[in-house]
């Protein structure tokens, strides 16, 4: 097996035997930590979206055996097609816009996949467990004071008084959906010829949570305006106003406030790997213009 390129957490493999090649996931440091029934409940899901979204097919699903000393493992099928991340810088206008607007449709096909509440997926049932942190911004922020010990106080009251305005944007949200929690481009993969998504890969944060978190996800880093404004249109075209987004500011404006939520947490850990440190510039830039939509670099710091 050979590790594949992309990931932080080392667990992704490509294997191949008798011609076939597959992807095995070893639920090792952070896949175990992640409980038991990890590797069922991504398989799961798997399951569940394959037909719908441009997902591999599982092949096999074991469990950790510790007397035998063995991990959880799942296997999946091999999915053709570039990495967006590697494809995106050599893409031009057009094509950039023809791919913000297939994965906007994506996004908008996922965000209509209704769950009965928001909080974590435990098992192979796909049982929703409660988050075990408060239900809204202010408090996630509160929460994760420790972790932005190194801002000043200015940053960090800034970044309460986001959130809370945040919030309110989130607030008339009232339905939960299936969330894939980490679209970027790192875990999508595209036809380079014809610009189709041929893969949604690595689902191991996925949750039931807010219909705009994949959204902002995607947007978190990407500012182009052009490639925001064909994904904003793909998602509208696909959901038709859902949950009462039919504007495309107001829709980027929710998104972007969704994201907040992982924002923080990365930003809180920074320091760990090159996402938590682009992360937490991020969110310095946001909390010091009191913008969802600022830019690092672009920002008075005064």
């Amino acid at each position: 097996m050979v590790a594949l390129d992309g990931g932080f957490s080392g667990e992704t493999f490509l294997a191949e035997a008798a011609g076939e090649r597959t992807v095995v996931r070893v639920y090792a440091g952070r896949g175990a930590a992640r409980g038991p029934a990890a590797a069922e409940s991504d398989a799961a899901v798997l399951r569940l979206v394959r037909g719908l979204l441009p997902v591999p097919e599982v092949l096999e699903v074991r469990r950790a055996d510790d007397g035998a000393g063995t991990p959880a493992l799942l296997v999946t099928s091999f999915l053709p097609g570039e990495r967006l991340d590697l494809l995106m810088p050599r893409l031009g206008a057009t094509a950039r816009t023809t791919v913000g607007d297939r994965l906007g449709r994506v996004l908008g096909r996922l965000a209509q996949m209704p769950m009965v509440r928001a909080g974590e997926l435990v098992d192979r049932d796909l049982q929703v467990r409660p988050w075990p942190f408060p239900g809204d911004l202010p408090g996630w922020v509160a929460g994760h004071q420790d972790g932005l010990a190194t801002w000043m106080a200015g940053e960090y009251d800034a970044l309460l008084a986001v959130a809370e305005q945040a919030q309110q944007l989130l607030d008339g949200l009232d339905r939960a959906c299936l969330v894939h929690s980490d679209m970027n481009p790192k875990n999508l993969l595209v036809d380079p010829a014809t610009l189709e998504l041929t893969g949604l890969l690595d689902w191991e944060f996925a949750h039931a949570g807010l219909p705009v978190t994949d959204l902002g996800n995607l947007l978190r880093f990407d500012r182009d305006p052009a490639f925001a404004d064909a994904v904003l249109a793909g998602y509208l075209a696909s959901t038709g106003g859902l949950d009462g987004l039919t504007d495309p500011g107001l829709l980027l404006d929710a998104a972007r406030a969704a994201d907040l939520w992982a924002l923080v947490d990365l930003a809180s850990r920074r320091g760990e790997n090159p996402v938590t440190e682009q992360a937490d510039a991020l969110l310095r830039a946001i909390a010091t213009t009191g913008s969802l939509h600022a830019e690092p670099g672009r920002e008075s710091w005064q």
